[in-house]
């Protein structure tokens, strides 16, 4: 699995010969790219509807759009996506060599940061090169993107101990999200060994000390090992991933 962070919450994830977008919204600091340049993923996947991540979402429709069934229903009709795929919380989709699995997110939904508009629940993704089951498989890989969310016991509950993700990009910009102390919260309960920062440093009520959220994970007793990405960089989890 490799993930490539192109600034904000937008992910390009590779699952063997699968790729998959995350949240396409190019037009924040971390990157250099215009849509056109991005190689053309197998998949988008959006955990909501607002702006800064739905902003781009139409110049990727040749690719499976996924989401839940209100906001997938708006590419639709918005952007003449032909291919959709519309989901709901708990629900695990197959896409091509990864398996997706859709969670909540405690955050808002209004398409494009409107109030008119709702596109039901906002989600994150856990995703994996095996489905999701009550076994612990040791040589399975999964990659948690929490989406826009606050710290929720569901990542302690739920998402750590039954979809047990090794990795997860977590929001740390705090006033629309979580903030550093409750992202390391956040890593410790998912038990992660692997945290990356996002959603941060894109306009002012975001902008952070990013390397407090390595200090705060520390604090926490967690082993998770911090990565802060530079815009468009990438890192790869290679097999035998209990190597990593």
């Amino acid at each position: 699995m490799e993930l490539t962070w192109h600034g904000h919450s937008t992910w390009y994830v590779t699952v063997d010969d699968t790729s998959l977008l995350i949240d396409p919204f190019f037009d924040n600091p971390f990157t250099s790219l215009d849509p056109a340049e991005v190689p053309s993923p197998e998949y988008v996947l959006l955990t909501h509807g607002h702006a800064d991540h739905i902003a781009d979402v139409g110049a990727f429709t040749d690719a499976t759009v996924v989401g839940t069934p209100e906001l997938t229903g708006w590419v639709a009709d918005e952007h003449g996506a032909e291919d959709t795929v519309g989901m709901n919380l708990g629900g695990t989709v197959e896409c091509g060599d990864a398996y997706v699995t859709m969670h909540r997110a405690d955050h808002t939904n209004g398409i494009g940061t409107d109030y008119e508009y709702s596109a039901g629940m906002p989600a994150g993704y856990v995703i994996g090169d095996t489905k999701p089951t009550q076994e612990t498989d040791e040589d399975a890989f999964a990659f948690y993107h929490a989406g826009d969310t606050g710290l929720m016991t569901e990542m302690r509950d739920v998402i750590g101990p039954f979809l047990e993700p090794d990795a997860a990009a977590l929001p740390v910009g705090d006033h629309f999200t979580m903030g550093p102390a409750q992202a390391a919260i956040a890593a410790d309960w998912l038990d992660v060994d692997h945290v990356f920062p996002m959603h941060y440093d894109t306009f002012p009520p975001v902008e952070i000390d990013v390397d407090q959220v390595g200090r705060e994970v520390a604090a926490t007793g967690s082993d998770a090992e911090v990565h802060v990405l530079d815009g468009d960089e990438s890192y790869a989890f290679e097999r035998p991933y209990a190597d990593e």
